[in-house]
């Protein structure tokens, strides 16, 4: 077991894939074409993830020349801040040297709020690491939509907050999560609609008027065997824990992620940033 363990431990972790989808979601205006770069549960600080590696992952990301470069949260190590992390001024600033056409937006993960005291303690936000993004000019998405003008025509962005923001004792995290607010803003019904949220739980219930939904959190399990994956943190267990899922003509791609939580591990789900290219 020396072998599986250490390629776990060592080496898997620690390298780096493009993957790569091409889509035409339904709704998707015919003739456009529009490329994001989706960097997701970053968890920087946590073995693999130095800051140094930070700067690898914008450098790949830049490369690719996408039309929208989305962050889908989880910037923080799965554990309580100690003092070799890289401090979130100094990650932000790494991250702030994202390029891309038609901008940079981030939303926050259940452990950029589970390892923030302050934001436990009040239970509301602002942040420390949503702070620290905003001051360098990424706009975070916190039931927001946006609407922009794109490569690939007028399009709405919408951000989910956290839908297990908060921990509680003996019971479910509760979220700040508000898809019907946030829904609320978008105020035309022809632009497509682009929807971050963290957890891909909500899928289940968004609505047809969005497009695309992207999400991150599971990590691909963490630990796969030919698609398939023990331990999935998500109530819908392998449903929705990695890739394109298309299911009742509505889309949704999962994010693999670059770090890792809990465990320091990763097999069979090497860290990835992925490419779509719609149209």
């Amino acid at each position: 077991m020396a072998g599986p363990g250490a390629y776990a431990a060592v080496w898997e972790p620690g390298r780096q894939n493009v993957t790569r989808y091409r889509l035409t979601p339904r709704g998707w205006p015919e003739g456009r074409r529009l490329r994001l770069a989706i960097l997701s549960d970053l968890h920087v600080g946590s073995l693999h993830v130095p800051l140094s590696r930070v700067s690898e992952l914008v450098a790949a990301t830049n490369a690719l020349a996408p039309d929208l470069t989305l962050l889908l949260g989880d910037f923080v190590a799965s554990r309580a801040r100690i003092a070799s992390d890289p401090s979130l001024a100094d990650l932000a600033t790494e991250l702030a040297r994202l390029q891309a056409r038609d901008g940079v937006f981030a939303v926050l993960g259940n452990h950029d709020w589970w390892h923030d005291e302050p934001t436990q303690q009040l239970r509301q936000g602002p942040t420390q690491v949503g702070l620290a993004l905003e001051r360098v000019g990424i706009p975070v998405l916190e039931n927001k939509a946006v609407r922009l003008d794109t490569a690939g025509g007028p399009l709405w962005l919408a951000g989910l907050g956290d839908q297990i923001a908060f921990l509680s004792r003996g019971r479910r995290p509760r979220g700040i999560d508000d898809l019907a607010g946030t829904m609320a803003q978008i105020t035309d019904d022809e632009a497509p609609v682009i929807m971050m949220a963290h957890e891909p739980d909500v899928f289940a219930r968004m609505p047809d008027r969005v497009t695309l939904t992207l999400s991150g959190h599971t990590h691909g399990g963490q630990v796969r065997f030919l698609g398939w994956a023990p331990i999935v943190p998500s109530r819908y267990g392998n449903r929705y824990a990695y890739g394109h899922v298309r299911e009742a003509g509505r889309d949704l791609v999962v994010s693999g992620g670059i770090g890792t939580s809990q465990l320091p591990i990763r097999f069979g789900i090497p860290p990835e940033i992925v490419l779509i290219e719609l149209g």
